[in-house]
């Protein structure tokens, strides 16, 4: 189902956090149903305006080593996973003992129910972490800066989300790339929002080819994409910035950016809302929004990667080029705002979008489908056991030059995978620049 709606900008709907989290009251002058909260029989029961420190100052970086023993670790495709191991075979290991990771967390919000969890690279292992990225607190708004694509910054919620809510976010700033007065490359030096100096790669982490190479003759980040995740909702319980394609098998559904620099490809395309025709991407100024669910179905056969359903006003896609369903307007940003919102509700997922876009103006598009729709899975979404019967679970493997590494029953009967949120950049080897956040609210079904 989809709803597209012009004019004033359509109220946005909740979304719900864990039971824990849900005991205090929502502050009165944190938005609600009249004044620019969602309509419908949403409650808010929390809300971030980040009108106070966030308590940065008070958190330390800290070594990860990686492995089993780290609070980081998921599974096969972590940053030193068996993946990775597998396709690099010996020279991936000589690739990652080049630098040290450093992480960065701490909680804040009322009761703790947010979490930032930022990280870095020490290319020189002198116990400091390059170019860090910071979340800070600035007159209401999160400033998320993020001066090296080595580096990742995202907000999280802390604990699991609830069985059904609604989750918004705010958005007044945006420097992650994309076009600007018409250019991809900017009167400052920075191309694609990338910063001139250096090379910029994707190293040490990639799907395949020749890991024993210099960095700098790794895939250029720098002319390929820069981007952000607007609202993501993953499947495990500690999101936090890892390599892109560990990334590509933990989302459930997002709404993200790609930004691809001068693309002229076939790989993406554009909705045009107003006439409901797609357009190449070479149409659009490279700041679009893609809106997409995850279902079972692998990408891409080499790598990780879970396949795309993307409905736009210009029909529904699966698969194929990836569609850009909106084109955002950063130069109307700050006295203009976006609001992206996912709700779960009613066995179904929903992503919506409001503010002003290319073609059309103000306007709210909203697109929802169920959990399993004409036989397509949207990857992962039983939080609980009891909601899944595994018809969907099945084998991944891949070769390498390090052997064959066989991901063994992706999803099982019997498995949950408890939603949890995140806003900003997950990615440890692609992506840079900076994000200003208004507000994060969480709602659940129920009147005030």
């Amino acid at each position: 189902m989809r709803k597209y709606v012009r004019g004033a900008v359509a109220l946005a709907l909740p979304l719900v956090l864990p039971a824990a989290l849900m005991a205090a009251p929502a502050r009165a002058d944190a938005g609600g149903p009249g004044d620019g909260g969602p309509g419908g029989d949403w409650r808010l029961v929390r809300a971030e305006t980040f009108d106070r420190s966030l308590g940065e100052e008070r958190a330390r970086w800290v070594r990860d080593g990686g492995g089993p023993g780290s609070p980081y670790h998921v599974d096969g495709y972590d940053d030193d996973g068996e993946f990775f191991q597998t396709m690099g075979g010996p020279a991936f290991k000589e690739q990652l003992a080049k630098f040290d990771t450093y992480r960065k967390s701490w909680r804040f919000g009322a009761g703790g129910w947010l979490t930032a969890e930022l990280a870095a690279r020490d290319s020189d292992k002198d116990g400091r972490p390059d170019a860090p990225p910071s979340l800070t607190a600035r007159k209401g708004v999160a400033h998320m800066d993020e001066p090296s694509h080595h580096g990742g910054v995202l907000i999280r919620s802390t604990g699991a989300l609830p069985a059904e809510y609604r989750v918004e976010m705010t958005l007044r700033g945006l420097d992650f790339g994309g076009q600007r007065n018409g250019s991809w490359d900017y009167p400052d030096g920075r191309i694609n929002g990338y910063s001139p100096e250096g090379c910029k790669t994707n190293h040490p982490w990639a799907s395949g080819g020749d890991f024993a190479r210099p960095e700098c003759e790794w895939a250029n980040v720098r002319t390929d994409s820069n981007g952000f995740y607007y609202l993501g909702i993953m499947d495990y319980a500690r999101p936090a910035p890892h390599n892109n394609v560990f990334v590509h098998t933990h989302r459930k559904v997002a709404m993200d950016s790609y930004n691809r620099y001068k693309y002229t490809g076939s790989g993406l395309r554009v909705c045009n809302p107003k006439t409901g025709q797609y357009e190449p991407y070479g149409a659009s100024t490279g700041n679009g929004v893609n809106a997409i669910f995850m279902t079972d179905d692998r990408r891409y056969t080499g790598q990780p990667g879970t396949e795309y359903l993307m409905p736009s006003e210009c029909g529904f896609a699966k698969g194929g080029a990836i569609v850009s369903q909106v084109d955002l307007r950063p130069e109307l940003l700050p006295r203009e705002s976006y609001r992206f919102a996912v709700e779960r509700r009613d066995g179904a997922y929903t992503m919506e979008m409001s503010g002003v876009f290319a073609h059309v103006g103000q306007a709210t598009f909203r697109y929802t489908r169920a959990f399993v729709q004409d036989g397509e899975p949207i990857w992962h979404y039983n939080q609980k056991p009891s909601e899944y019967d595994g018809r969907f679970n099945t084998d991944w493997t891949y070769t390498g030059a390090g052997g064959t590494y066989t991901d063994r029953d992706v999803w099982p009967a019997g498995s949950a995978y408890p939603d949890t949120f995140m806003i900003g950049d997950p990615h440890m080897n692609f992506y840079e620049g900076g994000a200003r956040v208004d507000d994060v609210r969480l709602y659940v079904p129920g009147r005030e």
